[in-house]
């Protein structure tokens, strides 16, 4: 018998385990997005339902890191250490790398390594396109943790280019009315802003005051957002015709009516759902998400060459359940606390002018 017939892998709950804070590496002592501040932390992206402020020490990307310093402040953390994409670093004993997610500027996957066992943790993902970061990576490992957002097979998002011109669209046949997109403030809306101008849209496009600081982020990194102006620094005549930007919350505020007869716009991937639009009496829904659809998950799932998968954080059991038929060990991890920034609300800079609207999605 071959000396390696005795050497057997780390069981995956000794690698990684998942907790009421989060999910934990007992091997090497750290949290991957924890939901409440920890000692050590290793952060997939930016947005405020997976980084939070409070951590000893933060291992991340370097764009996330910068993102997390704008959303929190410099204090965001005790320490802060920047990985690139592939690099392999070792915490105790465990080696931990970081790699593509697709997500959003400096989302990455966090792959996880040790015992003899491979588990790769997903964070939020898509595998379509995205000129605002770096594409989506399979990584190859015996255990994936995939996220759910959009886990039902009623979910196909389309190609975002055909919504995009869906708007400039709608703008060329309402000349006179401002149109008002819903988006996230941090990567949605430099997505949104990104696929206009692929779309061939050269004139100014209007922010308003949440979106400023992290737009100016993603054109510092070279992502082409051309002309950009402050939406509270325009007259209304001048916004007649515009493409205006903003969180969705803004699209019913006292903000909006400086807008001449609006169109209003929410990119989602919820905007599948016809009746979430008329729910928030969207006048043109853009089916543009940030997160994998159906086929996404379901195609990641099996390039990843996993056989075992957990599910977190969103349409948990049905996506368990194709899982499951095709021979796969699978389970929901019923994390709660992520997911917000899809549903609930938008990050917000620290100490940023927000022309008065709230956080929203």
């Amino acid at each position: 018998m071959r000396r390696n017939d005795y050497v057997r892998p780390m069981p995956a709950e000794d690698l990684l385990v998942p907790t009421p804070a989060g999910l934990f590496c007992p091997a090497g002592a750290f949290y991957i997005d924890p939901l409440r501040p920890v000692d050590k932390a290793v952060i997939t992206h930016g947005h405020s339902d997976h980084a939070r402020a409070g951590h000893g020490a933060v291992l991340a990307t370097a764009e996330t890191l910068e993102l997390m310093r704008l959303r929190c402040g410099a204090d965001c953390a005790g320490t802060l250490q920047a990985a690139t994409y592939g690099e392999r670093i070792e915490i105790d004993g465990v080696t931990v790398s970081l790699h593509p997610a697709g997500h959003m500027l400096g989302s990455a996957q966090v792959c996880v390594a040790g015992g003899g066992r491979r588990i790769v943790a997903s964070g939020d993902y898509k595998d379509v396109a995205d000129p605002t970061c770096a594409p989506f990576e399979p990584v190859r490992c015996d255990v994936f943790v995939t996220e759910a957002t959009f886990g039902l097979p009623v979910f196909r998002h389309g190609d975002p280019g055909t919504e995009a011109r869906k708007l400039l669209q709608s703008a060329a046949l309402f000349p006179e009315r401002a149109h008002l997109v819903g988006a996230y403030a941090l990567g949605k809306s430099q997505r949104v802003i990104a696929l206009i101008r692929q779309a061939g849209y050269d004139r100014p496009i209007y922010l308003h005051g949440a979106l400023e600081s992290f737009t100016r982020c993603y054109a510092a990194h070279g992502i082409e957002l051309g002309a950009l102006r402050l939406a509270r620094n325009a007259g209304r005549d001048e916004l007649a015709g515009a493409i205006a930007l903003c969180p969705p919350s803004a699209l019913r505020e006292v903000w909006s009516r400086r807008f001449p007869d609006p169109v209003t716009a929410f990119a989602s991937g919820w905007m599948r759902v016809r009746a979430r639009a008329r729910q928030r009496q969207i006048e043109l829904p853009l089916v543009i998400s940030d997160h994998a659809d159906w086929a996404g998950l379901t195609t990641t799932i099996v390039a990843s060459g996993a056989q075992e998968v957990w599910v977190t954080h969103g349409e948990e059991d049905a996506l368990v359940h194709w899982c499951l038929t095709r021979g796969l060990a699978a389970r929901p991890l019923r994390l709660v606390g992520y997911g917000e920034e899809e549903n609930e609300g938008a990050s917000r800079p620290a100490g940023g002018q927000d022309d008065g609207a709230d956080e929203a999605p």
